[in-house]
């Protein structure tokens, strides 16, 4: 029985691909060169350079007004220093990148963590220089994250001293928090004011 299904099927399969050469095989029929003459590349190409001529520069000559006395002081006009396009083309725009803008700004508030450990300031003082401190390098992370500029060692390095700033106020905030109740020893040995220093 599958033999007889198999053969019915190539005989079908045989027949119609015969159909579809005989349908669509032996049309190719070959053009004349006449037939193609005035149509693409096979004939003569048209002259264009009839309908085109060459333009010739014209001479300008610039208009102004002789004056005999330039240099006196009323012929020169003042400088307008309030326009800010006049301003602007003579100005030139800062060329240092976004990045080193951003770390000049980060470092004032590195200097004022500094100077609170330095001056020997109260915890709540050097938890909010470190709080500012820690927002700033935040906000630089998300900025260039992704980006070829969080591969300097510069972002790193200001990365690494945020997360110890953040550990050391931690430390000190629970210090004073947690230093009338522990002994400085065992797990107390870690408020010691010798230690946090």
């Amino acid at each position: 029985m599958r033999k007889i299904l198999v053969f019915i099927l190539a005989i079908v399969i045989g027949t119609q691909g015969v159909f579809a050469f005989s349908l669509f095989g032996n049309k190719s029929k070959k053009t004349s060169p006449s037939a193609l003459e005035g149509k693409g590349y096979a004939g003569t190409l048209p002259n264009v350079t009839k309908k085109f001529t060459t333009t010739e520069p014209s001479d300008a000559k610039p208009t102004y007004e002789k004056t005999d006395t330039f240099h006196s002081s009323n012929e020169i006009k003042p400088v307008p220093r309030d326009n800010p396009a006049f301003v602007n083309i003579i100005l030139k725009s800062d060329k240092t990148s976004q990045y080193i803008n951003d770390i000049n700004e980060f470092l004032p508030v590195v200097e004022k963590v500094y100077n609170s450990i330095e001056n020997g300031e109260d915890v709540q003082r050097f938890v909010a220089c470190v709080f500012f401190l820690n927002q700033n390098a935040d906000y630089l992370r998300e900025k260039y994250e992704g980006k070829p500029e969080s591969n300097y060692v510069s972002f790193r390095k200001m990365l690494e001293l945020s997360f110890h700033a953040k550990a050391v106020s931690a430390l000190r905030a629970e210090a004073v928090r947690y230093n009338s109740y522990l002994a400085y020893s065992g797990a107390g040995y870690i408020y010691d004011p010798n230690n946090i220093s």
